[in-house]
């Protein structure tokens, strides 16, 4: 066991002062005196004075005086012994004792008004509060508060804080109460300073010091919680430090001390180990001996990872062992012992090890208890376990009744099946202790910006509806470019058999937009209402197969003062894909899906696998005909020491069953397309990859004009694809308990797709260039229509003074000559046309390509009290011409 080398302060409770009138005094020691007295004297009257709440009999109940009793120097020593030991009683003394009429002289403890706790911050007053005896309308008394102050620096001890002090004092009250002050002087948090190893000769000191938890204070580790000291993790850490050398071979490897020394200051602690690394040893021969029938031992040897000449590693006999358990487990045998028995040889440095399985008799499951559920009912537990009562225990149905009921979401996390002994040897009870927790998730939130005005979101989701497994869903969105409102309902086991069913209902007006510098413009808007009926049915344990039936109507139109002309819209101002997208449209689907799941949650899953393939047909009616083609995979494994590997792959396509309505235009209208970036591609800008057309501007009204550059000031309209993959590879980093606590999530990962496949869209279109004729400068790109009046008649140009009589030019009705003021034509000399002339700009069409883009990155999850949240650092490494990186997103809201 660790040593501390010095005492640690505390303030003895027997200087507890008493504070009145603003000074303060020493408590007066308890006196023990009794008046001269004869010896063998008989108590001739016994009465108590000085006593108030206690009655007089039960003070002498205290005692053994009695009238009529012989009294001797002992028995009234005794009797003074006896009051003290009662705690009631502050001052006690014998009076006459010459005349045996006893008189006991009581000064009763007083009675505590208050607890109070000062200068506490580490630790909360409702923590010590709970940790303490002393509370209010209880009797005083110093044996009580020395306990008190052992129990609170007892708490500050485990916080790693060995310099806390703690000073009690007293406050006398009127009738005989008093208030209790702890005062407490926290101190520093002790760190430890430095890990010394000593006999270590195989690793380093940096080597083993990795494997504690306990590590040394560094700058570096300022955040960290593990470098305080603690003396559970000083055992603890003895022994990871024994369960690495046994991983590593040295079977007689001991820890021969270990000791933490306070350093004078009484701030740190310096720990010294001193160990003996021993031999190291390889495998022996490796048996197993059943008692079972039906196991081959030497087919089970044969499976075990561990083989004769390997290092010897302790982590894979218990790995062993369990896998014997497990087998044992899947032919029906709950309680199997496995006890390994180890043959050490120190000549040849060898451990043969036999793994003994003892006889065991075939279980069945006698009851399925579940307990803790106060809302959700049994029977939505009970569907989700694989056994039934009066069913062979199976170890894998056992395993993976557990994953179904953790992937519910209802309960507390790492939710495990205990197995009991039934009624009899051959029987087993699974017993389901849960701990609900709270399903249902409501989200308000209101907000302003600059883009979007006034912003109101209201979400409501209960999961575990009414108890049933239902779950049911609202949501409310509205913004100057989003407004939505959707309701959703499911029935996990319709007419409780496993049949799913479900359904949606929708309204949802979207602007898409596009930023030319920072300035958002709305490109076009679309508007769709419609509903989506879902149903799904196991086809085996791990096969499912779900179909589903949606019908929307999509209305998609562009601002008409802004992009139309003469009533139509306008190619130079619009672009030729979006006007191409006008128009109202019904789309009546049916697609089907069919799924592979083995992940052992389907929450925060670190095993297992999925896999699900779907396929939408657009045409049973309505003015969309579509196939469209997904397929999403992934798979995790646990990388050990809490590391998480993770691959995540998707793609699709989607085929056109009609024919484009214009020549140049895609068949596949841009709101059915597929959309690839930000949050599902992390270093790429939201629709940042793939098809676009990007608008460059040229300087307006100026013979040198120049052509935008800068991406920030260029129109950037993302098109949309046809086809995207997409896969991920991401590793999760383990973080301490603290950090775990917070739900921090660290990961870092590289992803790799690619969004194409559309027809390229014709140009928007073809420029001229005008000559200035008193220059015979060209404006370059220009283009000009003629220019009409509200009425649509067309306006000419002609030459006028202004007040100052400088010639101007004016724009005018009459074709030749100017008006006069009747507004009559006078004049035959004809006019030019009156021009309105677009801004210049050069269109391009990027980013239609399968080229891969490839981007790395680090992301933290954090469940935080305003819902999930994820940060992302991400650098875009190959990315095609067109394509729009981001180097930092922010999620929130958003499951990861």
């Amino acid at each position: 066991m660790p040593a501390i080398a010095q005492r640690l302060p505390v303030t003895p409770a027997t200087e507890l002062p008493v504070q009145k009138g603003g000074s303060t005094a020493p408590v007066a020691s308890v006196p023990a005196t009794s008046e001269k007295h004869s010896v063998g004297s008989t108590i001739r009257t016994l009465r108590v004075e000085g006593s108030q709440r206690i009655e007089g009999e039960t003070v002498l109940s205290y005692t053994k005086l009695r009238v009529g009793i012989p009294y001797t120097a002992e028995t009234l020593d005794q009797a003074l012994k006896d009051l003290q030991a009662s705690d009631l009683f502050a001052d006690y003394s014998i009076a006459g004792v010459e005349t045996g009429n006893i008189v006991l002289r009581v000064r009763e403890n007083p009675i505590i008004n208050r607890v109070i706790i000062e200068g506490n911050k580490a630790l909360k007053t409702d923590k010590i509060t709970k940790e303490i005896k002393l509370a209010p309308r209880q009797i005083f008394t110093r044996t009580a508060v020395r306990q008190d102050i052992s129990r609170i620096i007892e708490l500050y001890r485990r916080q790693g804080r060995f310099a806390a002090v703690i000073d009690p004092k007293m406050v006398n009250l009127d009738q005989n109460r008093v208030d209790v002050v702890f005062e407490i002087s926290e101190g520093p948090k002790s760190k430890v300073r430095q890990i010394n190893i000593l006999g270590n000769e195989v690793f380093s000191d940096d080597q083993i010091r990795g494997q504690m938890a306990t590590k040394q204070s560094r700058l570096f580790r300022l955040l960290s919680s593990a470098t305080s000291y603690d003396q559970d993790r000083l055992s603890y850490d003895q022994q990871k430090l024994r369960q690495f050398y046994l991983t590593q071979g040295y079977a007689d490897f001991r820890v021969t001390s270990a000791v933490a020394e306070l350093t004078p200051d009484k701030k740190d602690f310096i720990i010294t180990y001193v160990v003996e690394e021993g031999k190291r040893y390889k495998f022996g021969d490796v048996t197993v001996d059943s008692q079972i029938r039906d196991f081959d031992n030497t087919k089970l040897a044969a499976s075990l990872p561990l083989k004769k000449g390997d290092w010897y590693n302790a982590k894979l006999v218990e790995d062993s062992v369990d896998n014997l358990s497990q087998t044992a487990g899947l032919f029906g045998y709950a309680f199997t012992e496995v006890n390994p028995e180890f043959q050490k040889d120190a000549e040849t440095l060898t451990m043969g090890i036999n793994f003994n399985i003892a006889e065991a008799k075939r279980t069945y499951v006698e009851r399925i208890e579940i307990n803790g559920n106060t809302q959700t009912q049994d029977k939505v537990v009970r569907r989700e376990i694989r056994l039934a009562e009066g069913d062979a225990f199976n170890s894998f149905q056992v395993k993976r009744s557990q994953d179904r009921i953790n992937s519910l979401g209802y309960f507390a996390d790492k939710m495990e099946i205990k197995q009991l002994p039934g009624s009899a040897p051959d029987r087993v009870i699974l017993e389901t202790n849960l701990e609900e927790k709270s399903t249902g998730e409501l989200q308000l939130s209101a907000g302003y910006s600059s883009l979007e005005r006034f912003i109101i979101q209201a979400n409501i989701t209960q999961r575990n509806f009414r108890g049933k497994g239902q779950e049911l869903r609202a949501g409310v969105n509205y913004s100057s470019y989003s407004k939505s409102i959707e309701l959703g309902f499911t029935e996990p086991y319709l007419f409780d058999k496993n049949i799913a069913l479900g359904g949606d209902i929708f309204r949802r007006d979207y602007n898409s937009f596009s930023y030319n510098g920072n300035d958002r413009q709305t490109t076009y808007t679309q508007v769709s209402t419609g509903f989506q009926l879902r149903t799904g049915v196991p086809l085996t344990e791990f096969w499912s197969l779900s179909a589903r039936y949606g019908l929307s109507y999509d209305e998609v139109g562009v601002r008409e003062n802004t992009y139309f002309t003469n009533g139509k819209c306008d190619y130079l101002k619009a672009t030729r894909y979006l006007c191409d997208a006008i128009g109202n449209r019904w789309t009546s689907s049916v697609g089907y899906s069919l799924s592979r799941d083995t992940l052992n949650s389907r929450l925060r899953p670190t095993a297992g696998s999925r896999f699900s393939f779907s396929q939408d047909f657009a045409g049973l009616g309505g003015d969309v005909k579509y196939i469209r083609t997904r397929f999403e995979g992934s798979k995790y494994q646990n990388l050990g020491s809490g590391f998480i590997g993770s691959i995540i792959a998707e793609g699709g396509y989607i085929h056109p069953l009609q024919k484009a309505a214009r020549e140049g235009s895609d068949a596949v209208r841009i709101t059915d397309r597929f959309y690839l970036g930000e949050p599902q591609f992390r270093g790429f800008d939201i629709r940042g990859v793939g098809p676009r057309i990007l608008r460059a501007n040229y300087s307006n009204g100026t013979p040198t004009q120049v052509l935008a550059t800068d991406r920030n000031s260029i129109l950037d309209d993302a098109l949309g694809g046809r086809a995207y993959y997409l896969a991920r590879a991401e590793i999760e980093i383990p973080l301490g308990s603290g950090a775990r606590e917070l739900g921090l999530r660290p990961s870092i990962y590289a992803q790799v797709g690619s969004l194409f496949g559309i027809e390229k869209p014709l140009p928007s279109a073809t420029f001229r260039t005008l000559i200035d004729p008193t220059t015979g400068k060209g404006y370059v790109g220009s283009n000009f229509t003629p220019a009409v009046d509200v009425s649509g008649a067309p306006l000419f140009t002609y030459t006028t003074a202004d007040t100052t009589g400088a010639p101007i030019t004016a724009s005018t009705l009459c074709p030749a000559g100017s008006p006069n003021a009747a507004g009559t034509c006078i004049g035959t000399n004809a006019n030019p046309r009156a021009l309105n002339e677009q801004t210049p700009f050069v269109e391009s069409f990027l980013g239609n390509s399968a080229s891969p883009r490839l981007s790395v990155g680090v992301g933290v999850n954090w469940n935080s009290p305003f819902g999930p949240l994820r940060i992302d650092l991400a650098k875009a490494l190959l990315t095609q011409k067109g394509d729009d990186p981001k180097l930092i997103t922010f999620n929130v809201g958003t499951q990861f």
